[in-house]
């Protein structure tokens, strides 16, 4: 049987730590005991642990052997934040494919209520993809940064950067992948209602590359999921 997968908060050693919210769910909902094995994630590596000691707020573990894992694609994703229930969906999908970072970007499009709320949100969002990556069994849950404006975060990135664009009709999204082999990509979503015309400007003397999705209009959400799962097709 696969054992569960856990992202510890504290590593010190051959010993390990879950914490707060993250141990009351394996001693509570879960119902942990002393000796129960778990695969750990400590950051660098991934580690049989054993269950030492648990309590209401903390569950420790002696680390044993490492587990082989595979390594991830580097995967950056510039995130215009758009509505909260869809954006949280499209950030658990995501980080279960496989993106190693999520950045969230206020876009000129981004509704004014959402863009203030946002930074009250970056807690909850880690905490998703923190859920997320134990989830598909990844050794390290991706960056979640506090909310960026567009021009300083274009600047950020190295590798191959591309911005996804209904207005670009002709080059797709696979065709730049393979025209463009990296070991970094960064992939770079509008809000709803897209990108403005000064942003793609923007983009493109940034030297970053318009892809598309092809003709189909498709949600925010569904945009994100979909451009993730191409890139990670190809990169894998």
């Amino acid at each position: 049987m696969t054992r569960r997968r856990w992202i510890a908060d504290e590593v010190s050693g051959s010993r390990a730590a879950l914490t707060g919210a993250h141990a009351q769910h394996l001693a509570h909902v879960l119902r942990g005991r002393v000796g129960q094995e778990f695969d750990i994630a400590t950051g660098d590596s991934v580690r049989r642990g054993r269950i030492t000691s648990i309590t209401n707020d903390r569950v420790e573990f002696d680390l044993g052997e490492v587990i082989p894992t595979s390594q991830a694609p580097n995967l950056t994703i510039l995130l215009s934040i758009f509505k909260f229930d869809r954006m949280e969906w499209a950030i658990e999908k995501c980080v279960e494919l496989g993106a190693t970072r999520i950045v969230p970007v206020v876009a000129q499009r981004t509704e004014s209520h959402l863009a203030k709320a946002a930074e009250k949100r970056v807690e909850r969002w880690q905490r998703i993809a923190l859920q997320a990556s134990e989830q598909s069994r990844r050794a390290s849950a991706p960056e979640i940064p506090h909310p960026l404006s567009l021009q300083s975060a274009l600047s950020e990135f190295e590798g191959t950067r591309i911005v996804l664009a209904e207005s670009e009709e002709e080059i797709m999204l696979k065709d730049v992948l393979q025209a463009n082999p990296s070991s970094e990509i960064t992939l770079a979503f509008g809000p709803e209602g897209g990108w403005t015309a000064s942003e793609l400007n923007l983009f493109q003397s940034s030297g970053w590359i318009a892809a598309s999705l092809g003709s189909a209009i498709l949600r925010a959400e569904t945009a994100v999921i979909a451009a993730v799962a191409i890139t990670l097709s190809e990169l894998l």
